[in-house]
C-alpha cells in the first residue's frame, strides 16, 4: 500500500466516519457497530487513525471489521491498517504479528510488500543507541534484506536498503565502540579483533577508515611492524585524503616506517583483494 494512498483513504473517511458519528442514537455518540457494514466500520477506523494520537484507538474498528465481514475485501483492508495503526502506537510487537498475519493471508496481494515493509520497519524502529544489545539490528537487516529481495520493484525496496546501509553501519559502530574500549584499556589484541571484524565484514561502512588506523594503532604498540604499514598502505590507498590516514602516517613515519604492504597476514590478503583485484 503506497503511502499516498493511505493518506488519501484518511482524507475521504473524515466526511463519512464525523457523519455516522453524527447520525448516532444522540449526537457525537457512536453508533452500534453491529448495525454498520464493512465500509462504514472501515472508514470509522481511518477517521479515528486520523483524528487521535494514539494507533489503538482506530486498532478495534479495524478489528471489527474482520470480525463481523472476515471474507470481505474491507476485512483484507482493515488487516494492513490495524498493523499501521499499531506501528503508529509505537506497538512494535503487535504491528509485526499483524504485518506477518496480512502476509500468511494474502501473500499475492499488492499490499503484501507493505506489510514486509511494516514488519522489517518493526525492528528497524526499535535499533537502540550503539552501547546495547544488537539483536533488533540484526533483525531489522534480515527483515530490510527479505523486502529488497522479495518486492525489488516496489517503492519499499529504495527505502529498504537506505535503511539497511544505516542498520549495517550501525553494527560496525558497535565493533569500534567495544574495540576503542579495548584499545584504551591497552587490551590490543582484543581490540584489533574488533577492528578486524569492521575491515572484513563491514568495509562498505564508514568507519572503515578509523578501524585501519586503530589498527596501527594496536599493532605498532605490540611491535607488529609488518601488520601496521600494511594496514597504513590499505588505509592511504581508500582515505588518503582522510584525517585517519595523516594521523597513521605521522605514527609511522615517526618510527622510520612507511605505509606499505608487508608480509603475508590476513591485512596483506585484504590489500590484495582491495587493491591488486586478487581474491584468490
Amino acid at each position: 500500500m503506497k503511502r499516498g494512498k493511505v493518506a488519501q483513504r484518511l482524507v475521504g473517511a473524515l466526511f463519512v466516519a464525523a457523519s455516522l458519528v453524527a447520525c448516532g442514537p444522540r449526537a457525537g455518540s457512536e453508533p452500534d457497530l453491529e448495525t454498520l457494514d464493512a465500509e462504514q466500520i472501515y472508514k470509522l477506523g481511518e477517521y479515528q487513525l486520523e483524528a487521535s494520537r494514539k494507533g489503538k484507538d482506530a486498532v478495534r474498528y479495524f478489528a471489527e471489521v474482520e470480525r463481523l465481514y472476515p471474507y470481505s475485501e474491507w476485512a483484507k483492508r482493515a488487516l494492513i491498517m490495524e498493523a499501521f495503526a499499531y506501528h503508529k502506537d509505537r506497538d512494535y510487537e503487535n504491528s509485526r504479528a499483524t504485518a506477518q498475519r496480512y502476509i500468511d493471508t494474502y501473500p499475492a496481494e499488492d499490499d503484501a510488500a507493505y506489510a514486509k515493509y511494516l514488519l522489517a520497519l518493526s525492528y528497524y524502529d526499535q535499533i537502540d543507541e550503539v552501547g546495547r544489545d544488537q539483536g533488533l539490528t540484526y533483525q531489522a537487516l534480515q527483515a530490510l534484506r527479505e523486502v529488497i529481495e522479495q518486492y525489488p520493484d516496489s517503492e519499499y525496496a529504495k527505502s529498504s536498503m537506505l535503511k539497511f546501509d544505516l542498520a549495517f553501519d550501525h553494527l560496525a559502530a558497535k565493533e569500534m565502540e567495544i574495540g576503542r574500549y579495548y584499545l584504551k584499556g591497552k587490551h590490543y589484541t582484543a581490540a584489533i579483533n574488533r577492528f578486524r571484524v569492521v575491515v572484513e565484514q563491514y568495509r562498505t561502512t564508514t568507519h572503515t577508515a578509523e578501524a585501519l588506523h586503530r589498527l596501527v594503532e594496536s599493532y605498532l604498540a605490540l611491535g607488529l611492524t609488518d601488520e601496521a604499514q600494511t594496514a597504513g598502505a590499505i588505509l592511504g590507498y581508500n582515505f588518503q585524503s582522510s584525517d585517519w590516514y595523516q594521523d597513521s602516517y605521522r605514527l609511522l613515519t615517526g618510527r622510520g616506517l612507511k605505509p606499505e604492504a608487508r608480509g603475508n597476514s590476513w591485512l596483506a590478503k585484504v590489500y590484495r583483494q582491495m587493491i591488486k583485484g586478487e581474491w584468490l
